[in-house]
């Protein structure tokens, strides 16, 4: 038995569908629902000659006219029949084509002059954790390309900043603020990015001092001096990690953080084979830090070295504070520091009240 709607019945008012993919995923890799939607379509629209995702739609046979859509027409397309349309943005969303449509059907909307179609967004792809770092490469690429500024910049040169930067970071989590720790972290983040980016420029150096600059490069040339990309950096970042976490990636456990900072000792001193406890202890660091960070060293090593008694100068005095206060599991950079943020705050205090 079939059931006829009623003779004033209002014809179904058919469906636009703006298609959006994100141009950080791979064209091609659309979801099932954005592959059935475009198969099943009356109409598919794309404005931009040059989408990435024209060839796999061509290649799925989904056939696909160049115009710039018209609101108005479309509307009255898509209620002719009840037709769906799927318009495919611009790469990235932002087409004068694009805006036109979706402000004249937004208009078209609050007019209430016609009956409106369906309006959906589907999203055929989405991003990735951590996608918008591809956006930074880029647009550090292009700063390194274009700046005149940024195309000249060193690692030397840029050594001061990275320090300035950590600093800050620092103090944005002593404060607490969090929105200033998420600015921080991207200025570290940036420094990272930069450097990575000034490495891609390197040459390495022949490896005769006089050889001409313009010749080939010498395939004796020493490999360590030579470019590397952010990329190398991540992938050296992940191996060190997964090496030092067998109880993640591996077979071993770890029940504790004192049977995971052991495990991550232990695996350290085998990647760098080092001889003294006193190597990769950097001795630009703040000097309490430095204290500290030595007789860490020493303890866990189980040497029993003494402190120097030297003149008895407050030198002394500090040293045998920090390797005190790193003893009793307390940074002692940080605490002078929260001294040091009370001395602050009671001078201010001192200050208003004299005014």
């Amino acid at each position: 038995m079939t059931t006829e709607a009623p003779l004033d019945a209002p014809a179904a008012p058919g469906r636009i569908v703006l298609l959006t993919a994100s141009h950080r995923v791979a064209p091609g890799l659309l979801s099932w629902p954005a592959w059935q939607t475009l198969r099943s379509a009356d109409r598919v629209l794309c404005a931009d000659p040059a989408h990435p995702q024209l060839p796999y739609l061509y290649e799925a046979g989904v056939r696909v006219s160049r115009e710039t859509p018209d609101a108005e027409e479309l509307v009255a397309y898509c209620a002719d029949g009840a037709r769906t349309v799927v318009v495919v943005p611009s790469s990235e969303g932002s087409g004068e084509g694009d805006a036109r449509l979706t402000d004249g059907l937004a208009r078209l909307a609050g007019s209430y002059r016609v009956q409106m179609p369906d309006l959906e967004l589907l999203p055929g792809s989405y991003d990735l954790p951590g996608a918008r770092l591809l956006d930074l490469v880029q647009v550090m690429d292009r700063i390194r390309r274009e700046c005149p500024w940024s195309s000249q910049q060193t690692h030397e040169g840029l050594a001061k900043y990275g320090i300035e930067e950590a600093y800050e970071l620092v103090e944005a989590i002593e404060a607490g603020d969090r929105t200033e720790l998420r600015e921080e972290l991207g200025d570290v983040l940036l420094q990272v990015v930069f450097h990575a980016r000034i490495a891609e420029d390197a040459v390495p150096a022949p490896a005769d001092a006089g050889a001409d600059p313009d010749a080939d490069a010498d395939p004796d040339a020493d490999p360590d001096q030579g470019p590397f990309s952010i990329d190398d950096v991540a992938a050296t970042l992940i191996d060190k990690l997964i090496h030092r976490h067998p109880h993640v990636f591996g077979d071993e456990t770890a029940a504790t953080p004192a049977d995971v900072k052991a495990t991550w000792l232990r695996t350290k001193a085998v990647e760098k084979q080092r001889t003294s406890v006193t190597e990769g202890v950097p001795l630009a660091q703040p000097a309490l830090a430095l204290a500290a960070k030595l007789a860490s060293r020493t303890r866990t090593a189980g040497l029993a070295v003494p402190l120097p008694p030297g003149d008895g100068g407050v030198g002394y005095q500090l040293l045998a504070l920090a390797a005190r206060a790193e003893a009793d599991g307390v940074d002692p950079e940080t605490a002078l520091r929260a001294a040091a943020r009370a001395y602050r705050d009671a001078i201010l205090a001192a200050e208003a009240g004299a005014a």
